[in-house]
């Protein structure tokens, strides 16, 4: 799974990108560039609590775009954690992340 790590990338899918919102997880999802492997992020703001929350957070992601495996063919994909994908399970996040897949036509 290549992730997108880089300011550059990151700012292209916010300025290109589609957002799409559940209770579990937010995603933005733009089309990469022609030639450029599809990628995928992980992010968890500060705001949601301490670096073990945060990674907990970012660990329930991974998984559910592991198991929805992500990332498709020709879009990078940005996931957010919220303050309930802590407490959530894999297999919930990835059910929620299908369904926004599913609305921005991926």
């Amino acid at each position: 799974m290549k992730t997108i790590k880089s300011k550059r990338d990151f700012e292209r899918v916010f300025s290109r990108g589609r957002r799409f919102n559940d209770q579990l997880l937010r995603i933005r999802v733009a089309a990469s560039d022609e030639g450029a492997p599809s990628g995928v992020a992980f992010v968890a703001a500060k705001r949601l609590g301490n670096a073990v929350f945060r990674n907990r957070c970012k660990r329930v992601l991974r998984e559910a775009a592991r198991l929805c495996g992500l990332p498709g063919d020709g879009y990078d994909v940005l996931l957010f954690a919220t303050s309930r994908t802590h407490d959530s399970s894999p297999e919930q996040v990835a059910s929620s992340l299908r369904k926004l897949l599913k609305r921005a036509g991926l």
